[in-house]
């Protein structure tokens, strides 16, 4: 047996160590303030506890600034949580408490289940936990042990984990004070450094094992930071996500609903309509010279989702319905798409297709349809039914980089003109479930890595780019975009994939220039992803103050006096032959009920009329949000929000027309 240990430090200098050598012995042979510092160690990667034994390595020493520190504070957080509420209502039994995105929840075996008003009473308990500083210590325990102690305790929870573990492997036990929990670990050296940047967000019903066949439990979610500064500023972003909500704000703009008997697809009122036409007309515009617009059929045969690989790997997330001929064997099997790609396909196929005619690409504003499960619906953001801007290129395999250096320029552009400017691009790889040769792959992560590249070298520092192992889809690698919003939240929308399987499983060819028939490279593209959850984001991004050229409601003309009427109706006239959505509102109200009405639907403009305004010409202007008004002349005022209401893509076409012609 080795009688020391080699580690290399992140200067790549090497030290050797007695065996046995902890951790923490490692961190205060380099200085005393360090070892204070430490929460814990990685060995090659791996995060271990500050008091583990080393072995040969690489060697980084965690403090609780280090990034990795996060999900320490975190587990250790929901540890102390589970003591506190055992303190104060004894009997009560743990179950698990895992780390999850964004904090940590425990759940909780109660008689009597806990409410929101028990949550400042743990906190406190939780603080005098912390204030104790009792150390982590790991105890390595048999099953037997494990079984008799928790079934003493009548945790009967617990004695259910420790049987599910698998034989041979270890039972962990991490004890703070005389409170043990049976865990994988690993912890940081004390609960003191947990810090108080803490808080519990909520409490919910949970099954035992997610199974609704068995005992419900209280589950408590919390949260944890390094700094209060962390914790404050997550809480913010909570605190006005619930503001800018879309389906809150989707009920006072009178956008849309959703009720039981269609979930997870979105009924449409008139503005909320008018909103999204508005996308998908301004989708339209951006591929207009590049793309044929086409349309495939909503329900086809399984047979073609058999050969596009779908009915495989997707099955059990597609709609399906038999039809029963008149005879048993003339029954079918059909499926609502899910995607657009079999059938775009099949529209590339319908006739020869030489080489001089590629790239070809075949755009869909495709509705499609999706078995989401319930408890994962959210309003736009996750629905059953919703529409792609999806489109197939297909080309050569040495177009392949320009397509993809095409597309990144079309996404970006999008992003620009709805006002996102952070943008991140991510080169997802091949995952461990896939489809295609090696050598297909190789091809194709070695082209968008330098497509990639060329990304971020163009972008000069604008872009960040990424990469994300293993995330591919089965069929090949792809680039996903993730856009920040308004109050820092990062949203995931466009894709650019590359997919060598799918036109050689349907036997797509096209005629090359030694008249031979080649397989062509089917590039998956969408910008928004699908159109209701982009509508989404807009709407929680703007909260509800929407730019003018998307607002479904751009103007309202309302009248101080029925004196004004005749000239409200001229103004509302006007501004419509100016191409802008106007109503009117001449109602025997006070001015200022009025403009608080249209302000709670998020009318981005209210023009306000009077005699004194009729006997002028003018107007008076009042922007959502401002407490302020403007006045202008009427010919004046319809010019301004004329050009205000213009879609960006239309201006910069005008301004190039203007260019040209100078």
């Amino acid at each position: 047996m080795s009688q020391s240990v080699s580690l290399t430090f992140p200067d790549d200098s090497v030290r050797s160590f007695a065996a046995g050598t902890t951790g923490r012995d490692v961190a205060e042979s380099i200085s005393k303030s360090l070892a204070k510092k430490a929460v814990a160690i990685a060995i090659d990667g791996t995060v271990r506890d500050l008091s583990d034994p080393v072995t040969d390595g690489r060697i980084e020493i965690i403090t609780r600034s280090d990034d990795r520190a996060l999900e320490l504070i975190r587990h250790d957080t929901a540890h102390v949580l589970a003591e506190a509420v055992q303190e104060l209502w004894p009997g009560t039994q743990v179950t698990i408490g895992p780390v999850i995105e964004n904090g940590f929840y425990y759940d909780f075996a109660k008689n009597e289940p806990f409410t929101p008003d028990d949550l400042p009473v743990i906190e406190k308990r939780m603080r005098e936990i912390i204030q104790r500083n009792k150390p982590f210590t790991k105890e390595i325990w048999s099953r037997e042990k494990a079984r008799e102690v928790f079934a003493a305790k009548g945790e009967r929870y617990k004695v259910e984990l420790v049987d599910a573990i698998p034989e041979g492997q270890d039972l962990k036990i991490y004890y703070q004070g005389d409170w043990f929990d049976l865990c994988r670990g690993p912890h940081m050296a004390s609960t003191g450094q947990i810090g108080n940047a803490f808080k519990l967000m909520k409490v919910a019903g949970a099954y035992w094992r997610g199974d609704s066949n068995n005992p419900m439990l209280t589950r408590i979610y919390g949260t944890a930071f390094a700094e209060q500064a962390d914790l404050d500023n997550y809480l913010h972003i909570l605190a006005e996500a619930e503001k800018r909500d879309h389906r809150r704000l989707g009920r006072e703009m009178d956008l849309f609903h959703f009720q039981e008997e269609g979930p997870g697809v979105v009924f449409w009122h008139g503005k909320g309509w008018r909103m999204f036409q508005t996308l998908v007309s301004y989708m339209r515009r951006r591929l207009q010279g590049d793309y044929q617009e086409v349309n495939a059929p909503q329900v086809l045969d399984k047979s073609l989702w058999e050969t596009s690989g779908h009915w495989g790997w997707y099955r059990d997330n597609m709609f399906k319905v038999t039809v029963a001929g008149d005879d048993t064997d003339d029954d079918r099997v059909f499926a609502l798409k899910p995607m657009n790609c079999p059938g775009h396909i099949q529209i590339f196929k319908h006739g020869l297709k030489s080489y001089r005619e590629l790239p070809i690409r075949l755009a869909e504003f495709g509705a499609v349809h999706r078995y989401e499960p319930s408890g994962a619906l959210h309003g736009l953001m996750r629905v059953r039914g919703f529409t792609q801007d999806d489109a197939h290129i297909f080309c050569t395999d040495e177009q392949m980089a320009a397509e993809c250096l095409k597309i990144n320029d079309l996404i970006l552009s999008v992003y620009e003109d709805f006002g996102f400017k952070e943008i991140v691009v991510k080169l997802s790889t091949r995952p461990e479930k896939r489809v295609g040769s090696d050598e297909l792959w190789d091809r194709a992560e070695s082209v968008m890595m330098d497509v990639l590249k060329t990304i971020e070298a163009q972008s000069e520092g604008r872009i960040k780019t990424g990469i994300l192992p293993g995330e591919g889809a089965f069929y090949g690698p792809k680039f996903e975009y993730t856009l920040k919003d308004a109050i820092g939240r990062e949203w995931q929308c466009g894709t650019t994939q590359v997919d060598f399987n799918l036109p050689e499983r349907f036997g797509a060819f096209y005629i090359d220039q030694h008249s031979e028939k080649t397989q062509p490279v089917m590039i998956h593209r969408a910008i928004c992803g699908s159109m209701e959850r982009f509508l989404g984001i807009l709407i929680e991004n703007f909260a509800g103050h929407m730019p003018l050229w998307v607002s479904p409601l751009q103007v309202v003309v309302a009248t101080i006096t029925s004196e004004a009427d005749a000239y409200g109706e001229e103004v509302a006239e006007a501004l419509r032959d100016a191409g802008l959505d106007v109503e009117t509102d001449f109602r025997n109200e006070k001015i200022n009920y009025k403009i608080r009405e249209h302000s709670v639907t998020k009318v981005p403009v209210i023009i306000v009329c009077g005699k004194k305004e009729a006997e002028e010409r003018s107007v008076n202007i009042r922007r959502l949000g401002s407490q302020s008004q403007t006045s202008m002349s009427l010919d004046e005022a319809i010019a301004s929000l004329a050009l205000e209401a213009t879609p960006p893509d239309i201006l910069r076409k005008r301004e190039a027309r203007r260019v040209k012609a100078a």
